[in-house]
Protein backbone atom coordinates (compact mmCIF):
# COMPACT_ATOMS: atom_id res chain seq x y z
CA UNK A 1 0.00 0.00 0.00
CA UNK A 2 1.31 3.16 -0.89
CA UNK A 3 1.81 5.94 1.91
CA UNK A 4 -0.09 8.40 0.59
CA UNK A 5 -3.39 6.13 0.35
CA UNK A 6 -5.96 5.13 2.94
CA UNK A 7 -8.00 1.96 2.69
CA UNK A 8 -10.24 0.80 4.62
CA UNK A 9 -11.04 -3.23 4.43
CA UNK A 10 -14.44 -4.43 6.22
CA UNK A 11 -16.76 -7.08 5.80
CA UNK A 12 -19.10 -6.06 2.68
CA UNK A 13 -22.65 -5.67 3.77
CA UNK A 14 -25.66 -6.95 1.72
CA UNK A 15 -26.08 -3.61 0.11
CA UNK A 16 -22.56 -3.27 -0.68
CA UNK A 17 -22.71 -5.82 -3.74
CA UNK A 18 -24.35 -2.98 -5.75
CA UNK A 19 -20.75 -1.57 -5.83
CA UNK A 20 -19.05 -4.77 -5.71
CA UNK A 21 -21.05 -5.80 -8.81
CA UNK A 22 -19.77 -3.48 -11.62
CA UNK A 23 -15.80 -4.38 -10.44
CA UNK A 24 -17.27 -8.61 -10.44
CA UNK A 25 -18.76 -7.82 -14.14
CA UNK A 26 -15.83 -6.31 -15.21
CA UNK A 27 -13.05 -8.75 -14.50
CA UNK A 28 -15.45 -12.13 -15.07
CA UNK A 29 -16.79 -10.73 -18.54
CA UNK A 30 -13.18 -10.47 -19.40
CA UNK A 31 -12.88 -13.71 -18.52
CA UNK A 32 -8.82 -13.90 -18.77
CA UNK A 33 -8.63 -14.20 -14.67
CA UNK A 34 -11.56 -15.95 -13.17
CA UNK A 35 -13.32 -19.32 -14.18
CA UNK A 36 -16.88 -17.75 -13.78
CA UNK A 37 -19.22 -18.09 -17.15
CA UNK A 38 -18.50 -14.36 -18.62
CA UNK A 39 -21.99 -13.85 -18.32
CA UNK A 40 -22.59 -14.21 -15.09
CA UNK A 41 -25.76 -12.40 -13.87
CA UNK A 42 -26.05 -10.11 -10.89
CA UNK A 43 -28.08 -12.57 -9.19
CA UNK A 44 -25.79 -15.70 -9.85
CA UNK A 45 -22.47 -13.00 -8.86
CA UNK A 46 -24.36 -12.24 -5.58
CA UNK A 47 -24.65 -15.64 -4.79
CA UNK A 48 -21.15 -16.68 -5.90
CA UNK A 49 -19.69 -13.35 -3.72
CA UNK A 50 -21.51 -12.94 -1.01
CA UNK A 51 -23.55 -15.90 -0.29
CA UNK A 52 -21.39 -19.17 -0.62
CA UNK A 53 -18.18 -17.65 0.82
CA UNK A 54 -17.28 -17.66 4.53
CA UNK A 55 -16.57 -13.86 4.47
CA UNK A 56 -16.72 -11.21 2.08
CA UNK A 57 -14.51 -7.75 2.06
CA UNK A 58 -14.96 -4.38 0.68
CA UNK A 59 -12.14 -1.95 0.31
CA UNK A 60 -12.62 1.07 0.18
CA UNK A 61 -11.07 4.30 -0.19
CA UNK A 62 -12.57 8.10 -0.17
CA UNK A 63 -15.63 6.51 0.35
CA UNK A 64 -15.81 4.40 -3.38
CA UNK A 65 -15.78 0.71 -3.22
CA UNK A 66 -12.70 -0.24 -5.61
CA UNK A 67 -12.04 -3.56 -4.43
CA UNK A 68 -13.01 -6.82 -2.72
CA UNK A 69 -12.65 -10.18 -1.54
CA UNK A 70 -13.74 -13.35 0.03
CA UNK A 71 -12.66 -16.25 1.89
CA UNK A 72 -14.18 -19.51 2.61
CA UNK A 73 -13.28 -23.13 3.34
CA UNK A 74 -11.82 -24.79 0.20
CA UNK A 75 -13.31 -28.19 0.83
CA UNK A 76 -15.40 -29.31 3.41
CA UNK A 77 -14.73 -31.67 6.24
CA UNK A 78 -11.29 -33.32 6.36
CA UNK A 79 -10.17 -30.02 3.79
CA UNK A 80 -11.83 -27.44 5.95
CA UNK A 81 -9.00 -26.49 7.39
CA UNK A 82 -7.52 -25.02 4.44
CA UNK A 83 -9.35 -21.80 2.90
CA UNK A 84 -9.77 -20.24 -0.35
CA UNK A 85 -10.11 -16.53 -1.15
CA UNK A 86 -10.74 -14.59 -4.50
CA UNK A 87 -9.48 -11.22 -5.18
CA UNK A 88 -10.86 -8.71 -7.34
CA UNK A 89 -9.44 -4.84 -7.74
CA UNK A 90 -11.05 -2.26 -10.00
CA UNK A 91 -9.46 -1.66 -13.07
CA UNK A 92 -8.81 2.04 -12.28
CA UNK A 93 -7.42 1.30 -8.88
CA UNK A 94 -5.03 -1.35 -9.70
CA UNK A 95 -1.14 -0.99 -9.24
CA UNK A 96 -1.50 0.39 -5.99
CA UNK A 97 -0.64 -2.39 -3.77
CA UNK A 98 -4.22 -3.03 -3.15
CA UNK A 99 -4.20 -7.14 -3.91
CA UNK A 100 -1.21 -7.18 -1.39
CA UNK A 101 -2.82 -5.77 1.37
CA UNK A 102 -6.00 -7.91 0.94
CA UNK A 103 -3.83 -10.83 0.56
CA UNK A 104 -2.19 -9.89 4.05
CA UNK A 105 -5.95 -8.67 5.76
CA UNK A 106 -7.38 -12.37 4.29
CA UNK A 107 -4.07 -14.09 5.74
CA UNK A 108 -4.63 -12.71 9.29
CA UNK A 109 -8.40 -13.71 9.03
CA UNK A 110 -7.57 -16.77 8.18
CA UNK A 111 -6.05 -17.38 11.23
CA UNK A 112 -8.24 -15.54 13.35
CA UNK A 113 -11.47 -17.99 12.28
CA UNK A 114 -8.75 -21.06 12.31
CA UNK A 115 -7.79 -21.77 9.04
CA UNK A 116 -4.35 -23.64 9.01
CA UNK A 117 -3.59 -23.15 5.12
CA UNK A 118 -4.54 -21.30 2.09
CA UNK A 119 -4.71 -22.46 -1.35
CA UNK A 120 -5.52 -21.03 -4.62
CA UNK A 121 -7.38 -23.59 -6.70
CA UNK A 122 -6.74 -21.99 -10.22
CA UNK A 123 -4.85 -19.08 -11.13
CA UNK A 124 -4.09 -18.60 -14.68
CA UNK A 125 -0.66 -18.89 -15.42
CA UNK A 126 -1.23 -16.27 -18.33
CA UNK A 127 -2.13 -13.90 -15.13
CA UNK A 128 2.35 -13.25 -14.43
CA UNK A 129 1.37 -10.24 -12.24
CA UNK A 130 -0.55 -12.26 -10.13
CA UNK A 131 1.48 -15.18 -9.90
CA UNK A 132 4.09 -13.16 -9.52
CA UNK A 133 2.46 -11.44 -6.25
CA UNK A 134 1.27 -14.67 -4.34
CA UNK A 135 4.93 -16.15 -4.64
CA UNK A 136 6.33 -12.62 -3.26
CA UNK A 137 3.44 -12.97 -0.79
CA UNK A 138 4.97 -16.79 0.23
CA UNK A 139 2.59 -18.94 -2.08
CA UNK A 140 4.24 -22.18 -3.50
CA UNK A 141 2.75 -23.09 -6.76
CA UNK A 142 2.23 -26.75 -5.54
CA UNK A 143 0.25 -28.10 -8.90
CA UNK A 144 0.38 -27.45 -12.68
CA UNK A 145 -2.71 -28.39 -14.55
CA UNK A 146 -1.94 -28.50 -18.44
CA UNK A 147 -4.48 -26.46 -20.25
CA UNK A 148 -7.31 -26.20 -17.55
CA UNK A 149 -8.15 -22.31 -17.89
CA UNK A 150 -9.81 -21.36 -21.38
CA UNK A 151 -8.53 -18.04 -21.71
CA UNK A 152 -10.54 -15.68 -25.19
CA UNK A 153 -7.25 -14.90 -26.57
CA UNK A 154 -4.42 -16.77 -25.56
CA UNK A 155 -6.60 -20.55 -25.65
CA UNK A 156 -6.12 -22.81 -23.10
CA UNK A 157 -3.25 -21.97 -20.36
CA UNK A 158 -2.28 -23.91 -17.75
CA UNK A 159 -3.35 -23.01 -14.69
CA UNK A 160 -1.92 -23.38 -10.77
CA UNK A 161 -2.70 -24.52 -7.80
CA UNK A 162 -0.59 -22.44 -5.54
CA UNK A 163 -0.69 -22.84 -1.57
CA UNK A 164 0.17 -21.27 2.04
CA UNK A 165 1.11 -22.39 5.43
CA UNK A 166 -0.34 -20.12 7.69
CA UNK A 167 1.67 -19.23 11.02
CA UNK A 168 1.91 -16.36 13.06
CA UNK A 169 5.69 -16.59 12.14
CA UNK A 170 5.64 -18.03 8.29
CA UNK A 171 2.86 -15.86 7.74
CA UNK A 172 4.82 -12.89 6.18
CA UNK A 173 2.17 -11.03 9.01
Amino acid sequence: MREDTQYTIRKASQKDFEAIFPIFEEIVEKGETYAYARDTDYDEAYHIWMEVPQETFAVEAAGEIIATYYLKPNQPGQGAHVCNCGYMVASHARGRGIAATMCLHSQQRALALGYRAMQFNLVASSNTAAVALWHKMGFETVGRLPGAFAHPKLGEVDALVMYKVLTEMGSGL
